[in-house]
């Protein structure tokens, strides 16, 4: 009997034993109940011993033999390892999926418009993209990767900076023409200023409060009438010209690139102390589709220092 007719005769077997019929294993194996008849007739010829009682009548209840009811458990047992094994190979592959966990807000401004290009490179490997604020457990939800803002420490996981950011203010060119007059940061006191409330404060996000002060205005943010928990929709407001904007740099390259935007005042710089990190747990750091997207997220960090 060769390898793969051993293998599923024992299946047969296996499922015929635990269904007493040959008929219900059939509909698990999806082959013929007479198919399922021949495998295990072909495995007791081999073996020389009966594996079932047949009792009289074509639905009769299979009962399996003091040989088969000692020897079923270590079949069960190494098909399961079998699947594991099979698993295992399927995670070192990079065919399958991958599960990406970032926010919202860099999804729909960063990932997003670049993703076809990892899909063309890699054709076989399906993205499952979670977009969260929350840092979830990667262990116990099957996150393979992903993309935080932050101080670069999260517990559990291995953090690679990616990206680091500057924040300034931003507004439409339409906004812009309508208030020339915003020529110095204590210009900002005549209009909306647009407050982002994605970001923890108490982590070292820069603030309307924090920009302002290091400007050197006497200015405060608590004037900001238009208060926005989504960096991408903080963006979006700028660019429908409800106000001015604190931009994170990364987040609003490509709208400043397209002219959607207008950074304001480019001569004031501002760097954020938090930063764009790559994370994942220790264990999966060499699985072959993670490996292939972490590469293609600092080949696009690259391509984009290129774009001038």
């Amino acid at each position: 009997m060769t390898a793969p007719i051993f293998l599923n005769a024992l299946r047969a077997f296996e499922a015929s034993a635990r269904h007493q019929s040959f008929s219900a294993a059939a509909v698990e194996l999806n082959v013929t109940p007479a198919a399922v008849g021949q495998l295990v007739r072909s495995l007791e010829e081999w073996l020389g011993v009966s594996l079932f009682h047949r009792g009289g009548g074509g639905r009769a209840r299979l009962v399996p033999t003091d040989v088969s009811l000692r020897a079923l458990p270590d079949i069960r047992d190494g098909f399961d390892r079998l699947s594991l094994g099979f698993e295992r190979l399927k995670e070192r592959s990079a065919v399958g999926v991958l599960t990406v966990t970032v926010s919202p807000a860099f999804a729909a401004k960063w990932l997003l418009p670049r993703i076809e290009r990892f899909q063309t490179a890699w054709p076989e490997t399906d993205i499952r993209l979670d977009t969260s604020l929350k840092l979830m457990d990667f262990a116990t939800q099957g996150i393979d990767i992903g993309v935080r803002y932050g101080a670069g420490h999260w517990p559990g996981l291995e953090a690679e900076k990616l990206m680091d950011e500057e924040v300034f203010p931003v507004c439409s060119p339409a906004y812009l023409k309508q208030h020339a007059g915003l020529r110095k940061p204590d210009d900002l006191g005549r209009v909306t200023l647009i407050d982002d409330l994605s970001v923890d404060r108490q982590t070292g996000f820069v603030t309307w409060d924090a920009w302002l002060k290091s400007a050197g205005t006497k200015l405060a943010s608590a004037r900001a009438s238009l208060k926005i928990n989504n960096s991408a929709a903080v963006l979006q407001a700028a660019i429908d010209g409800h106000g001015v904007a604190l931009a994170r740099s990364v987040l609003a390259r490509d709208d400043m690139a397209t002219g959607r935007l207008i950074r304001l005042f480019p001569n004031i710089e501002q760097p954020s102390a938090l930063a764009y990190y790559i994370v994942y747990r220790k264990e999966c750091a060499d699985l072959a589709r993670l490996v292939a997207f972490h590469d293609w997220l600092r080949d696009e960090v690259s391509r984009d220092a290129n774009v001038k």
